[in-house]
């Protein structure tokens, strides 16, 4: 009979993988979303701020497509242009939103407190630090030149439009950090989110999931309507991002990127006892 070799699974976390906005940076996430309601009124159609947060973590053309079927949305196009949005319609909006968003993502664009000690922390444990966002790479790049100034500056970059496959809930933007950075499996890779796609990311990956609830969409407060809140009244903002993420199938979920190396620790306790994702 022929005989395999064992895999050799790593028993520590290699490379940690992490999305931007209400993530790294960007409390609350409010650079894509509220420019997503500025770029719809220019074509003359209304939506609110928390309608724009709902398919949030998909690349942006499928953001906007995606809004464009909310049925309140659907109806508000149709009133004012007659039919459903198109694909040239979602190009339009696009278009509108590109510009925008380039503009002003730097508005958006401080550090979410925490952040900059738990990578620094990451890296002295030899960590290496991926990166992917449903941005495209036309913002990214003006928010990775921002995000160096103040201090974050990951090792490996993936925008919504680098790879020809796509990106979330696929697990494409994820492994291609994996392979960029050259980590020994999937099983020693983390993806750390604040959205149900970016979630489903990193399980398609094959990878360890983190789910943020205080610091990103879900909640969708700035820093200081966040720090304003009663303890209760921060669990209670908590609790609906919470039970989206953990019923997204994440792994572990905090409030922010400030508590994730307790988390880390803790996950390589589970290898050593041969748990895997």
């Amino acid at each position: 009979m022929r005989s395999h070799a064992t895999r050799d699974i790593p028993l520590s976390i290699d490379t940690v993988i992490f999305d931007w906005a209400g993530t790294i940076v960007d409390f609350g996430s409010f650079a894509p979303t509220q420019v997503l309601v500025d770029a719809f009124a220019e074509l003359g159609v209304a939506i609110t701020l928390e309608e724009a947060r709902g398919p949030m973590g998909l690349a942006k053309w499928d953001h906007i497509r995606m809004l464009g079927q909310v049925p309140e949305i659907d109806a508000r196009w149709r009133a004012r242009y007659g039919h459903a949005m198109s694909r040239a319609d979602v190009d339009a909006v696009y278009a509108a939103f590109m510009p925008l968003q380039v503009a002003r993502v730097g508005q958006y664009s401080a550090p979410i407190p925490g952040a900059l000690q738990t990578v620094a922390e990451l890296r002295g444990r030899g960590i290496r630090i991926g990166s992917c966002s449903g941005y495209p790479r036309q913002i990214m790049e003006v928010l990775v030149g921002i995000a160096a100034q103040a201090g974050y500056a990951p090792d490996h970059v993936v925008a919504s439009d680098d790879l020809k496959v796509g990106g979330r809930p696929g697990p494409w933007m994820a492994l291609a950090n994996m392979i960029e950075l050259g980590s020994r499996d999937v099983v020693a890779c983390v993806k750390v989110d604040d959205t149900v796609p970016g979630i489903a990311e990193g399980l398609a990956a094959g990878m360890w999931t983190v789910g943020l609830s205080a610091s990103g969409n879900e909640v969708g407060l700035t820093w200081d309507g966040w720090s304003a809140l009663s303890s209760d009244q921060q669990s209670a903002h908590c609790r609906p991002a919470e039970e989206k993420l953990w019923g997204a199938g994440a792994h572990y979920v905090i409030r922010t990127v400030a508590e994730l190396p307790p988390v880390i620790a803790a996950i390589e306790a589970r290898l050593a006892r041969g748990e895997r994702p």
